[in-house]
């Protein structure tokens, strides 16, 4: 039964013929001021029901239209063919890891003297984007170290402490291979993580004391970028607007450090600024705000103070971001990595690549302690504290 509010005013018949009949002006206006009421009513239950009905139409024609596929699309396509690779890309790309003295666990694991580690989630952070590890032992003979050097299609430097010594000579070495590489016209990445990049600071700086003080340990921050800084062919350059946006407003990205550069020091050195663009800075516990991320103006290296292995491979430290946005944030990384290792024309022999790969070790699980890395690589090594 239709409603009485849906009613015709005007048919409504009158409970008094003698007042409905009245030409007193109270009486007109009595009634035009029914009408009026009546016609608001019907104006509140109609729109609603209209709009409605609007969505459920568009909702049904959205169901009922059928998603179709490319070969439905395109009428002539009746032979498929999958599009020609480039030959000028390589597509097993290798990456080298470099080791770190200790064992990784503060020697929970082994107290051996020459033993190194590489973090597993180093090596699935490469894996997850297209590409093969080969470890390269920061205190193995160097002839040995720089043979594998010419096995990979790029370089990853990891965090961790040691900020002298035999290691630091090795990744000074290797940093300046890799420039010539380049030089060469061969087109070879460098990714330098957190020790990574304070380490070719002081390299590229020739000042080992130009690091500076902060108060990031375990501690998830945002992303500021420079203004009006440039990411095309930078690491961000792929980034989704939305992702990009994310950055600089949610605690996505991983701090854990006690070192960096300020973006005054930096700027002020003529070697970085030189070799540097800055990218992206971050700010620590005590609001100093330190350079995060940077990209070579004539090389494909990027260095970051964060840690973009960890959002999807680490879960030891509470304030790692595990959020979808955050495994996004490491995938886009780790591809950018790999996609320039693409680019690379080295084409190693694939036996002595298969010799090397770290599938010829297994990783260790150390994450039962709760804290520090849930999984490492460890390679014990004759002590060659002599050379």
């Amino acid at each position: 039964m239709p409603s009485h509010f849906l009613a015709n005013p005007s048919s409504t018949p009158a409970s008094n013929p003698a007042e409905s009949s009245s030409d007193s002006p109270n009486d007109a206006v009595s009634v035009s001021s029914a009408s009026s009421r009546h016609s608001e009513m019907w104006n509140y239950l109609w729109i609603p029901f209209l709009i409605s009905l609007s969505r459920e139409l568009s909702l049904a024609k959205a169901q009922s239209t059928p998603i179709l596929l490319p070969s439905q699309l395109d009428s002539s396509h009746s032979s498929p063919k999958c599009t020609a690779l480039n030959p000028k890309l390589n597509y097993r790309p290798v990456i080298g890891i470099l080791s770190h003295p200790g064992d990784g666990a503060s020697g929970r694991l082994t107290n051996a003297s020459g033993t190194s580690y590489i973090a597993a989630s180093y090596v699935k952070f490469v894996e997850s984007a297209g590409a093969r590890v080969i470890p390269l032992i920061y205190n193995e003979p160097s002839d040995v170290l720089f043979q594998k050097l010419n096995l990979v299609n790029g370089v990853l430097f990891t965090g961790g402490w040691a900020k002298k010594g035999r290691y630091y000579e090795i990744v000074e070495k290797i940093f300046k291979r890799i420039i010539e590489k380049n030089d060469a016209g061969d087109h070879f990445p460098l990714y330098a993580i957190c020790l990574g990049f304070e380490l070719l600071t002081m390299i590229i700086s020739k000042n080992k004391k130009i690091l500076e003080s902060f108060n990031a340990a375990d501690m998830a921050s945002t992303l500021q970028f420079t203004e009006n800084t440039n990411i095309e062919g930078t690491v961000f350059q792929r980034f989704p607007p939305d992702l990009l946006k994310k950055l600089s407003t949610d605690c996505i990205v991983m701090q854990n450090h006690h070192y960096g550069i300020s973006p005054k020091t930096l700027q002020e050195n003529r070697d970085l600024s030189s070799f540097f663009k800055i990218l992206t800075t971050s700010t620590d516990e005590d609001d100093k705000v330190y350079v995060s991320t940077v990209h070579a103006y004539s090389y494909p290296v990027t260095a970051f103070q964060w840690h973009p292995e960890k959002n999807a491979f680490e879960w030891g430290l509470p304030m790692i971001p595990h959020s979808e946005d955050a495994i996004q944030v490491t995938q886009h990384i780790a591809n950018f990595l790999v996609s320039e290792a693409r680019k690379s024309l080295n084409r190693p022999p694939i036996q002595d690549v298969l010799d090397n790969l770290i599938y010829n070790y297994s990783p260790t699980f150390c994450g039962k302690a709760g804290k520090g890395y849930d999984e490492v690589y460890i390679f014990t090594q004759p002590s060659l504290a002599h050379l």
